[in-house]
């Protein structure tokens, strides 16, 4: 008798995991339950072109409508999934119905971090997460309109490149040093510090945000350690993400900062895959469990956990990717920047075009590349080679970046 495969989370991931299932063969049902009621969509353009309102809805799609009807992809939109019965292998959801599944695989994702903060609640206080989200945010975004930023990192970044092309007044808070540190370090983010500024952002790192102001339920204001009130007509929020575990959790499946997967994304239950945002995966390039939270690996785990539900061989081990616009700049981060690790710069990072790589014991371990689409699968290949390479070589921009897998070092 065929098997039924119930998804849970209609998601980036959970899309690509149902046409992996047809791709591979499976002839059985496939039940794809997601408590938005939109069509699974990609999130990237959210903060840029969606935002921005360059691009519509239907960029957004992972698959049009009549894709899933192809797919025979039973589609249960707006609705929640509310308990895993292990034992039993049955999902429950917010309609009453059980659904009985001989696999289920977890794409529940991540959700924005709400900070404890005084006023957090008011009128005029974003996040962004969802078409919904980018929605709400962009009926208020208008010329002269001042948005005020809590974050740095990826989201907050380019909501303020965004909300400049919209002609809005924009300033960014941020408890470190220059955006994008954590992830980036110092030196590249004061370079997109500068970019900031140069385009009209009033960027005010290392302040920690204490409080946000109101009057009559409406934000007026932002409140910093350093005694600042910002005055304000919206705030966005975006200080990273929490991975959706509670349904993994109430199961009795392990969770770690994310639900614990193997390296084939099995979890600890039988019968139970998780991929996408939610999912912390054993790693073997790095030794360790990771927990990426990008359009990527999203689609790339879909694809893969759908094929090991099947009985594939073989482990996830991509490394990791993802891009980033802001402004006249686009990025490409292939691999896991580390602070620790040696950097070495091939370009200046205050130009538009640049490259940037983090090497320990001269292997490259992540690298940057900066309006130079195509060079991304260059680096992944350096990567992925863990060939030794000379660091003098590797900043010098007239040596072809493929001419320098060599197991030759310059210290």
């Amino acid at each position: 008798m065929p098997s039924t495969i119930v998804i849970v989370g209609a998601s980036l991931a959970g899309a690509h995991a149902a046409s992996a299932l047809r791709d591979r063969g499976h002839d059985g049902a496939i039940v794809l339950v997601g408590a938005e009621s939109h069509l699974p969509y990609q999130r990237p353009g959210l903060s840029k072109g969606y935002l921005r309102g360059k691009d519509g809805h239907e960029e957004l799609l992972v698959h049009p409508e009549d894709r899933y009807r192809e797919l025979a992809v039973d589609l249960r939109l707006g609705t929640r999934a509310t308990a895993i019965d292990t034992a039993s292998q049955r999902l429950s959801v917010d309609d009453g119905d059980d659904i009985a599944y001989d696999q289920l695989l977890l794409a529940t994702g991540a959700r924005p971090r709400i900070p404890a903060l005084p006023g957090i609640d008011l009128d005029g206080v974003h996040y962004l997460r969802t078409i919904d989200d980018s929605d709400a945010l962009r009926a208020r975004l208008a010329p002269g309109v001042h948005l005020t930023i809590v974050g740095a990192g990826w989201v907050g970044s380019e909501v303020a490149a965004t909300a400049r092309s919209l002609g809005a007044e924009v300033t960014v808070l941020d408890p470190l040093t220059v955006p994008l540190e954590s992830v980036l370090g110092a030196e590249i983010g004061r370079a997109f510090g500068v970019r900031h500024t140069d385009n009209g952002v009033d960027l005010r790192a290392g302040r920690l945000v204490t409080g946000i102001d109101g009057k009559g339920g409406r934000v007026t204001g932002v409140r910093t350690d350093g005694g600042d009130v910002i005055e304000t007509d919206l705030v966005l929020v975006a200080v990273g993400a929490e991975p959706n575990t509670e349904l993994a959790e109430q199961a009795g499946i392990r969770v770690d900062r994310g639900v614990l997967v193997d390296d084939r994304l099995r979890t600890s239950a039988p019968e139970v895959y998780a991929a996408g945002d939610v999912a912390r995966a054993d790693h073997p390039r790095y030794a360790e469990a990771i927990r990426v939270e990008h359009w990527d690996n999203a689609m790339q785990q879909g694809g893969f956990a759908g094929s090991s539900m099947l009985g594939a061989d073989g482990v996830y081990e991509r490394v990791p990717y993802f891009f980033s616009t802001q402004y006249d700049v686009t990025i490409e981060v292939t691999g896991r920047p580390d602070a620790t690790h040696r950097l070495v710069l091939r370009g200046d990072p205050t130009d538009s075009s640049f490259m940037a790589f983090w090497l320990q014991d001269n292997v490259i371990q992540a690298g940057l590349n900066a309006n130079s689409w195509g060079a991304a699968d260059t680096i992944r290949g350096l990567i992925e080679s863990h060939a030794q390479v000379d660091a003098v070589a590797l900043a010098d921009e007239s040596v072809p970046l493929d001419e320098l897998g060599q197991q030759v070092t310059t210290p």
